[in-house]
């Protein structure tokens, strides 16, 4: 039964269908909101949407080096054009309702590569778990220093996320996650990592995640800041940089929505009111949703036209057979 579904999953139909169903839905979400998108974009001006446009395609770009570096960890170096057209394309599965999508999208694309699915599987969820750790890092450490201690409802978020972060890191720990993933391969009935994870390659993971949190908290800040918010810039920076960090771990918790839709924006909105009021709030969260769809749009058809169709060839026949994968 899975090898019929594994070899209905590489028909160039059914991959060329569900590559349709991702773009449609994210290019539905665009569409559905565009009287509120033009009522944002003419609060703000030019120049802060198009550098917050630049960030949202650095958020991006760095998270898909955060999961290479994993990747290549685990015994996998893909080049950036391979891994760009793995992790970009692959990404659009987080537009389907339920978070598998995303997980059986890279599997595939890199089993072009010559990657095993279960390697890829295990990339993505150590990225993942790299991205929670450092996001609640985040959301714990930066977002008080913005609420000066205060207990609104931006630090009553904080502090439901505030346990996570202790629990992540002991994850993270490389014979901890090494034995994790071990248990959750031998329930999937798959063989071994041949590689485990190391310190370093966790390391460098968690700086690409980092750098990637920085991005897209920089382009809350500049939405936000572009609105007047009347806070020091540096108060404003860190309710950003917190509050957006903060917002995904919630969207990600809540795995039944597609890419976290719906309670990250409840959750951001929370935090920047405080600084933008309600009206305010709703431009930078809508904002910000669109440009980071965008720039997934963007990254996905850029690494789709800009894919070598004859090293993709040759990888596929020299993929190893699926016996075990």
């Amino acid at each position: 039964m899975l090898r019929r579904v594994l070899a209905l999953l590489r028909s160039p139909w059914v991959r060329g269908g569900f590559l349709l169903l991702a773009l449609a839905l994210a290019v539905a979400y665009l569409v559905r909101e565009r009287t509120a998108i033009a009522d944002a974009w003419a609060r703000l001006d030019a120049a802060a949407v198009l550098t917050a446009f630049a960030l949202s395609l650095a958020n991006v770009a760095l998270s898909g080096a955060s999961w290479r570096a994993v990747l290549a960890d685990l015994g996998s170096p893909l080049p950036w054009r391979g891994a760009a057209r793995v992790f970009f394309v692959g990404q659009l599965g987080r537009y389907v309702p339920g978070t598998v999508f995303q997980f059986v999208a890279q599997a595939e694309l890199a089993r072009d590569l010559g990657v095993p699915r279960r390697r890829t599987g295990s990339a993505l969820a150590v990225a993942l778990l790299v991205s929670m750790t450092t996001a609640g890092l985040l959301a714990t450490g930066v977002l008080p220093l913005a609420l000066h201690g205060a207990d609104p409802a931006g630090s009553a978020w904080a502090g439901r996320v505030r346990w996570l972060a202790p629990l992540l890191l002991v994850l993270l720990v490389p014979a901890v996650l090494n034995r994790l993933l071990g248990a959750l391969l031998r329930l999937a009935r798959q063989e071994p990592l041949e590689h485990p994870v190391t310190a370093r390659g966790l390391l460098a993971a968690a700086g690409w995640a980092l750098a990637s949190w920085l991005a897209v908290g920089l382009q809350v800040f500049v939405l936000a800041h572009a609105l007047g918010s009347g806070w020091p810039a540096g108060r404003l920076l860190a309710l950003a940089v917190g509050g957006y960090a903060l917002a995904w771990v919630v969207g990600f918790l809540v795995v039944l929505a597609p890419a976290g839709a719906g309670a990250r924006e409840l959750a951001l909105a929370a935090v920047v009111a405080l600084a933008l009021g309600g009206g305010g709030a709703a431009v930078v969260v809508l904002g910000s949703r669109v440009l980071l769809t965008a720039a997934d749009l963007l990254l996905a058809l850029s690494a789709l036209a800009t894919t070598d169709r004859a090293a993709l060839a040759r990888a596929r026949r020299a993929a190893p057979a699926d016996r075990h994968d």
